[in-house]
């Protein structure tokens, strides 16, 4: 003897959807029925858009310009909103100087001084992708020269710089 679980054909499930036909309801029969009974939906010759995946360079500007946003610090600067630029006044003169390092201050910086500090990390990102270009053996032997002497020079600017705007933001630091 079998049981039902076996037999397929037994087995009847009710599915009680509110958007079939069989619904119980006047009033939503009405609402679904009656409009279509005299109005007529019109014909669209509508294409769906299409669209082909984006150049690799254009991937690669838009993921560089993100890393450049980021690590000057854009969240902070649109959370905290802070000057472009400072200034201080001289001591001996009594002139008042810009000044673009907020020393002395770890957890706050100017806006220039972040934009400055993320320039350099991307040009030191872009020196190591040249020094990447470099190894490439398809390459023409001046190219690949061309790459390495861009790339390493890039990598030490990026480097000095980043270490002059810690000397300037923490002075008594790595002295």
């Amino acid at each position: 003897m079998k049981s039902k679980s076996e037999n397929p054909v037994q087995q009847t499930t009710t599915v009680t959807d509110p958007s079939s036909a069989a619904s119980i309801d006047p009033i939503f029969h009405l609402l679904r029925i009656l409009p279509f009974s005299f109005l007529r939906p019109p014909r669209l010759r509508l294409k769906l858009p299409s669209f082909s995946l984006p150049s690799s360079n254009l991937v690669f500007a838009l993921v560089l310009l993100t890393y450049f946003m980021v690590v000057s610090g854009i969240v902070y600067d649109i959370i905290v909103e802070p000057p472009g630029i400072g200034s201080m006044q001289d001591p001996y003169t009594g002139a008042v100087k810009p000044v673009v390092f907020m020393s002395g201050r770890v957890n706050g910086q100017y806006i220039i001084e972040g934009l400055s500090s993320g320039f350099m990390f991307v040009l030191g990102g872009i020196g190591i992708i040249m020094l990447d270009l470099a190894l490439d053996r398809n390459r023409d032997r001046s190219v690949k020269a061309s790459y390495a002497t861009a790339g390493i020079t890039s990598v030490v600017i990026a480097y000095v710089m980043s270490m002059l705007f810690v000397r300037i933001k923490i002075p008594a630091y790595l002295s």
